[in-house]
């Protein structure tokens, strides 16, 4: 549905196809770095649990790996909500002056009186 129009956000806010595939984009990031995060615990543990040197050193690196992760996941997450409220915003300024189109421009135009 490119350049569609979303309803639904729970207050009748319209978003447009490209913020979606957006939003989108970014949860499939933050899902991907979760999957590895996933498995660099599990070699994490598997490493602690070995006790062998060369694995515990290893784990240094891993975590930091780990802990680098974590922040691209609180950034991306950050870059949503704004993304989100700004969306938001602009949709709802688009209510007040006609539908919001996929250029964010709108249809109509307020009109003001006096």
């Amino acid at each position: 549905m490119e350049g569609g129009i979303y309803t639904g956000i729970g207050n009748g806010t319209q978003l447009d196809s490209k913020v979606v595939q957006t939003f989108q984009k970014s949860f499939v990031q933050v899902q991907d770095i979760l999957d590895q995060n996933r498995l660099l615990i599990n070699e994490i543990n598997q490493n602690h649990e070995s006790k062998i040197p060369d694995n515990l050193s290893r784990n240094v690196g891993l975590i930091r790996e780990l802990n680098n992760n974590i922040r691209r996941v609180v950034d991306l997450y950050a870059d949503l909500s704004s993304n989100f409220s700004r969306s938001v915003e602009a949709s709802s300024e688009g209510e007040s002056a006609g539908t919001l189109k996929s250029d964010g421009k709108s249809s109509e135009k307020r009109i003001r009186s006096g």
